[in-house]
């Protein structure tokens, strides 16, 4: 079967269970993290961050939840 035949096939599946099938992909991929490639510019940026952290507004997470409720109206 081709890819495209494969598609074509998926796209009759009902919602629920694409998205079923989208998580056992997904969780087919993460069982194996090594198996995925990492660009190396991610790794240089990732190099660059640890490097130079942003001190960043270290905010607690109770601070981040009531701004999110606050800017939400709730």
């Amino acid at each position: 079967m081709t890819a495209r035949a494969l598609w074509d096939e998926i796209l009759k599946l009902p919602v629920d269970e694409r998205l079923k099938l989208v998580q056992d992909l997904w969780d087919s991929i993460a069982a194996t993290p090594s198996d995925v490639p990492v660009p190396d510019w991610h790794k240089r940026e990732l190099d660059r961050r640890l490097d130079d952290p942003d001190p960043g507004p270290n905010l607690t997470w109770g601070e981040v939840r009531r701004r999110l409720h606050d800017s939400h109206g709730t």
